[in-house]
């Protein structure tokens, strides 16, 4: 039997946070570019006015939902961001606060000089804008003419999407791949098992090495890999810890003993910095001088690409389905006969106690049963069992079924009642064999407080980004429905460029990999996951059942299918 997955949730700091993101509606679906990244983050932003002193043009840019940039009372006002570099464009976000543009225009610019525009409105209704926009340009610009309010116009984010032709690694010639790895220190202890130097040359982004917390938090620190034979460097891309060097170089050598530096830079930013930088030698070496902080020195990934060498071809890589998938390769439909139980050669049942101070039992199919007309129940009831106050249901394919990619839905109707909490969600197959959440990865398609069954979450988890700060997304129901009034679909399209979660087939929230690599943290989602229901009662996302909260309580589930 599987262990309990140990999923954690979001404190009620981080659940208030996340109130602050206005609804994800969607106004012109997302290209899916191999290549789009978030460009806009943490660049120079400036504005026509604010406010006042709290409400900065940065406060727009920072990736910080509880933050906004707000303009003087008054019409026209404007707020651009510098991407620093010229990039093709894909889409602008705008998250407004009640303080909204009924008129504006998006514009673009090479010089910040000579404007033009990108997308046009004067029917703008608040909330998230998703909108598609085209060309290249490095500054953007949002010029608002008419308000909505008789206050200013107020943005919570700005986000610019696109390509910077740098962002993605070719997906060949990886040099450094399985090759031997040396370090100025390296840690292996509680606090980082296993930090080692082989670990940033794995291709394995949950990974990583370390320098030790024992002698190595000091400058500098290095990190170097032998490619086995000369060759030649096109191009080097780190994955960072928080533990990143703001200062560093990119160092070749042909023998280990004398260096020469091929890049140089005094403003690393940590995350994902992919170098184009040519040099030739055996030996790649990372030569940090200062940290960004108290700690060492840190990196998930630290790959060279080029060519020569003595290279070790990486494993390979399921190819990615085509959108729409339509290739069913795996589903139950729940057709059993009333009082039936769920099929155990689909389904292993995970009995026992929850995670994060919930309330219930997971009885072993006691309560889950087929219902007679093409649904599973999972019921949660007011019975004492195994120390607890309440009994429900939790059940997943671990064992019998996993997938690396492809559309991922279920059909579902979720009760409503303060403390109730439905999820439909992936783990990580590796957290069978051994590797602790949130290594392995996590994928919540669904999850819907019963205390607000007007609202669903999408989220993601991860080593850098977990529980109350896990990459996600707070979306209403589509059409303003009550996901306890009725069956909806919840699906995730999955590739080996990122998530798509949708609703009813519409897109709720979209998670690219080179985003989230850049601006979050490695993607350990390029691997098998299983599926996971369940129906937990309590605890510290849903907050606790109260006297109406109706019991038995039931999630219906009229199917879940995979398709490639």
């Amino acid at each position: 039997m599987t262990r309990p997955s140990p999923r954690r949730r979001l404190p009620a700091l981080a659940a208030t946070l996340l109130l602050a993101v206005a609804t994800y509606l969607v106004a012109a679906a997302p290209p899916a570019a191999a290549a789009e990244v978030l460009l806009s983050q943490g660049k120079p932003a400036t504005a026509s006015s604010t406010e006042n002193a709290a409400f900065p043009a940065t406060a727009a840019v920072d990736g910080n939902a509880g933050t906004r940039w707000s303009s003087a009372f008054s019409d026209p006002q404007w707020i651009q961001v510098d991407l620093g570099v010229a990039a093709t464009l894909t889409r602008v976000v705008l998250t407004w606060e009640t303080a909204y543009a009924r008129a504006f225009t998006v514009q673009t610019s090479t010089n910040a000089s000579t404007w033009a525009t990108a997308y046009s409105t004067t029917t703008g209704t608040g909330g998230t804008q998703n909108l598609t926009v085209t060309g290249t340009a490095r500054y953007v610009r949002v010029n608002t003419t008419q308000r909505a309010t008789q206050w200013g116009v107020s943005l919570w984010e700005f986000q610019v999407y696109g390509d910077t032709g740098t962002s993605n690694p070719p997906t060949n010639g990886q040099l450094s791949y399985a090759k031997p790895g040396t370090a100025s220190t390296s840690q292996n202890d509680g606090a980082c098992w296993e930090c080692t130097p082989d670990k940033a040359f794995d291709n394995d982004p949950a990974t990583r090495w370390a320098t030790s917390a024992t002698t190595g938090w000091v400058d500098p620190g290095w990190i170097s890999v032998d490619l086995g034979a000369t060759a030649n460097i096109t191009q080097v891309v780190l994955q960072w810890d928080p533990a990143y060097a703001t200062a560093y170089q990119i160092q070749v050598s042909a023998n280990a003993s004398t260096w020469t530096t091929i890049y140089s830079t005094t403003t690393g930013r940590g995350f994902k910095e992919t170098i184009n930088a040519s040099g030739t030698g055996r030996y790649v070496r990372m030569y940090g001088t200062a940290r960004s902080g108290p700690y060492g020195y840190s990196l998930y990934e630290f790959r060279i690409y080029g060519t020569g060498g003595a290279p070790v071809a990486p494993p390979a890589m399921p190819p990615d389905p085509v959108f729409p998938a339509t290739n069913l390769v795996w589903s139950d439909e729940f057709n059993g006969a009333a009082g039936s139980k769920p099929d155990g050669t689909k389904w292993t049942i995970d009995p026992g106690t929850g995670q994060n101070n919930e309330l219930q039992y997971y009885t072993n199919n006691n309560n889950a049963n087929m219902d007679g007309a093409g649904s599973l129940v999972i019921e949660a009831r007011r019975e004492a069992a195994g120390g607890r106050e309440y009994t429900s249901h939790r059940m997943n394919t671990g064992t019998k079924f996993t997938v690396q990619y492809g559309r991922i839905e279920a059909r579902i109707r979720v009760p409503k009642g303060n403390g109730l909490w439905p999820a439909f969600w992936m783990m990580g197959a590796d957290f069978l064999t051994g590797r602790p959440w949130p290594y392995n990865g996590e994928i919540d398609i669904m999850e819907v407080l019963g205390r607000n069954t007007l609202e669903g979450y999408s989220t993601l988890h991860a080593p850098q980004y977990n529980g109350g700060g896990g990459y996600g997304q707070r979306y209403a129901a589509p059409g303003g429905a009550d996901f306890s009034g009725g069956f909806h679909v919840w699906s995730a399209e999955w590739d080996s460029r990122g998530i798509r979660f949708r609703v009813d087939g519409v897109e709720v929230f979209y998670a690219s990999k080179e985003t989230v690599e850049s601006t979050r943290g490695p993607w350990v989602f390029d691997h098998p996951f299983y599926l996971i229901l369940n129906l937990a009662v309590g605890g510290d996302f849903p907050g606790p059942v109260d006297g109406t909260t109706p019991f038995p309580a039931r999630m219906l589930v009229d199917y879940v299918r995979v398709y490639k």
